[in-house]
């Protein structure tokens, strides 16, 4: 999987070139907003949570893949390597949507194709380079699937370290049963699966935030000073019993719930401001504010 996924992004990246060369003439720069004031705001606001926390649900795995780095890299090499890392890709694909979505307006066919799906638009931004042009889309089709085997790799940890017995089960394993539910969804599912997806990742986005939050404050505030015990990770009275981070996590989301703007619920903070989605920066702010505290409680009381 290492290997796969030092080259596949290779590929990748001459055919977005491709794809900026094809399409670019069609991008509109000058397009100007459809609406004004405090709703543009509140939609510029939304759109830039959403392609920040995107890049951050990495947190959750990155640990996965830096255990194969030696025990004793800089701190500093690893955050640039990340930082980099994720800005660069992630900054690169939300231009050129960025474009695509502005070329919409002007151009029928892409309009008609977006109405189909994204991978449709992919297609239709293609075109003028006929055969080649398909080959380009199957090229990053496949790119969708090499971007899945690092969510595979770590969804197998986690099923690993649920408890003795998912440890029991070898890694690869769970690799193919994952694989295996991934495919079933995607074929029971190819009619409505996308908008299910595009409707659901503001709410791993909330949960990710919350997760970083709660383990970044246990990290500055309780844990960074004293070290850690490497040896103990699976000794239970060493690690923390849970319910301030539990606590902490739910209080979280209450936050998360009052500013969220979604299809599933539009809070009532966000109905105030907008239609802004302010579900990340309150669940974050709501965590931030109350797991110190019922930290503090927990070693007091249970004393880990």
């Amino acid at each position: 999987m290492l290997m796969s996924s030092r080259y596949a992004w290779i590929p990748q990246v001459i055919v977005l070139a491709v794809l900026i060369g094809t399409a670019g003439p069609y991008f509109d720069a000058a397009a100007e907003p459809t609406v004004t004031g405090s709703t543009l705001a509140a939609n510029r606001l939304s759109f830039f949570t959403l392609c920040f926390y995107v890049p951050n649900s990495w947190a959750a795995a990155a640990s996965d893949f830096y255990v194969y780095y030696p025990e004793r890299t800089s701190r500093l090499k690893i955050f640039l390597l990340t930082a980099t890392g994720l800005t660069l890709s992630f900054n690169l694909v939300y231009l050129i949507a960025i474009g695509l979505a502005t070329g919409l307006t002007n151009n029928k066919d892409w309009t008609d194709a977006n109405a189909v799906s994204t991978g449709a638009l992919i297609v239709a931004a293609y075109d003028p380079l006929h055969g080649f042009g398909r080959f380009c889309s199957v090229v990053i089709a496949l790119g969708v699937i090499a971007n899945s085997t690092p969510s595979i790799y770590s969804a197998a940890l986690g099923c690993q370290v649920l408890g003795r017995y998912g440890k029991a089960v070898p890694r690869w394993s769970w690799s193919c049963v994952l694989t295996l539910i991934a495919l079933v969804l995607a074929m029971a599912g190819r009619e409505h699966l996308l908008v299910i997806f595009q409707n659901f990742v503001a709410l791993m986005g909330y949960w990710v935030m919350l997760m970083i939050c709660i383990v970044g404050m246990e990290h500055a505030l309780f844990r960074g000073r004293k070290g850690f015990d490497w040896t103990a990770w699976e000794d239970k009275s060493y690690l923390p019993v849970g319910y301030a981070a539990f606590a902490s996590f739910i209080l979280g989301w209450v936050g998360a719930i009052l500013g969220m703007s979604q299809v599933w619920y539009i809070g009532p903070i966000s109905e105030a401001a907008s239609l802004a989605d302010l579900g990340m920066w309150l669940g974050c702010g709501f965590a931030l504010v109350t797991f110190p505290i019922l930290r503090f409680i927990e070693l007091k009381v249970v004393k880990r």
